[in-house]
C-alpha cells in the first residue's frame, strides 16, 4: 500500500504529515515507528495525521518517533495550518485545531497566497502535580530540588498539553544532554515519562533552550516546551512575559499573559517534500 505524505517542519521539529481528511490509517503507531527512522524511512521527529472534527475546523492526531501518540505539538499544528490553507482544505485565516490536550486557535499570516507565520493560542498553563503528572506532596512543582543521575537540579514542571520539566543551566551549548536527557524522561518522579527543556537566560526578553523530548530524543525544536520552559522562566522571575526563544532550528516568539493565564505562539512552518512510501 502506498501512502502520500508530506514532510514539514517548525524550527526543525520535523513530522511526516498525512491528510486523512478523507480516510484514517491503519496501524499508525507502527507507520510512525517506520516514517521516522533516519536511516530506513523518511525521517522525522514523528507522524501527525491531519483528520476531520465535529467540534473544530480539524482534528491533529501525532504520534511520537516511537510509535507512543502524543496530546499536542506546537510546531505541529502550526504546520497543520500551513498545510490544510495552502492545499486548499480551507480558506480562512483563523482556524481551531482540535487536539488531545484541547482545542486550539491559531492566525495565519498569509502572503502571497503562502502562509509565513502562524500565531497559537496554547491555552493555559497546568501547574498542578497530578495533572502534568509528577510524584509530589506538594501543590506545585516550581523551583524543587531533583537528583538525577547524582547531580541536584532545580526543576519546575508544567503541563501545556504535554509534560514538561525546565532546568536552568549556564550554558545549553555545553550541557551533556545526550547523558541528562534520557535520565530526566525516565526519572521516577514522572510516571507517565517527561519532556525536559534546558534553559540559558539571556536576558529578561531571551533565553537558548535546548528540548530532550519523550519518545524522540533531543528535536531541534518544541512548540509547547518552549511554552513550558517561558512560563518556568515568569515564575521564577527570571524574565518578563514577552520573550524570543532561540533554540537549535530557530526562534520561536513567547508572549505569556500571566494575569489570564494564556500563553501564545508566534513562529514559522516549512514545506520540506511532498512523495509517496509503501508501507505495510
Amino acid at each position: 500500500m502506498k501512502m502520500k505524505f508530506t514532510k514539514m517542519h517548525g524550527c526543525g521539529n520535523d513530522y511526516v504529515y498525512v491528510n486523512c481528511m478523507e480516510k484514517m490509517l491503519d496501524n499508525p503507531s507502527e507507520i510512525s515507528r517506520f516514517v521516522s527512522d533516519r536511516h530506513f524511512g523518511i525521517g522525522s521527529d514523528g507522524l501527525i495525521l491531519i483528520c476531520p472534527s465535529e467540534i473544530a475546523d480539524f482534528r491533529m492526531a501525532m504520534y511520537n518517533a516511537d510509535g507512543s501518540e502524543g496530546k499536542m505539538c506546537g510546531n505541529g499544528a502550526r504546520c497543520i495550518a500551513k498545510y490544510v490553507y495552502e492545499h486548499g482544505l480551507t480558506n480562512k485565516e483563523q482556524i481551531s485545531l482540535e487536539t488531545k490536550s484541547g482545542i486550539k486557535h491559531l492566525d495565519l499570516t498569509v502572503k502571497d497566497g503562502k502562509v509565513s507565520l502562524v500565531k497559537v493560542n496554547m491555552g493555559t498553563p497546568i501547574l498542578e502535580p497530578l495533572q502534568i503528572p509528577v510524584v509530589t506532596n506538594l501543590a506545585s512543582f516550581i523551583d524543587q530540588p531533583l537528583n538525577v543521575l547524582d547531580t541536584d537540579y532545580r526543576v519546575t514542571c508544567v503541563s501545556m498539553g504535554n509534560p514538561h520539566a525546565v532546568v536552568f543551566v549556564e550554558d545549553t551549548n555545553k550541557f551533556d544532554i545526550e547523558k541528562y536527557g534520557p535520565a530526566f524522561e525516565n526519572h521516577m518522579a514522572f510516571p507517565e515519562r517527561i519532556n525536559t527543556e534546558f534553559v540559558q537566560i539571556l536576558s529578561h526578553n531571551e533565553i537558548n533552550m535546548r528540548v530532550w523530548e519523550r519518545g524522540s530524543g533531543e528535536t531541534l525544536a518544541c512548540g509547547t516546551g518552549t511554552c513550558a520552559a517561558v512560563v518556568a522562566c515568569v515564575l521564577n522571575d527570571k524574565t518578563d512575559s514577552e520573550v524570543t526563544v532561540h533554540l537549535l532550528g530557530g526562534d520561536l516568539f513567547i508572549n505569556y499573559d500571566h494575569d489570564k493565564g494564556t500563553i501564545w505562539m508566534t513562529g514559522p512552518a516549512e514545506t520540506v517534500f511532498e512523495g509517496e512510501i509503501e508501507i505495510l
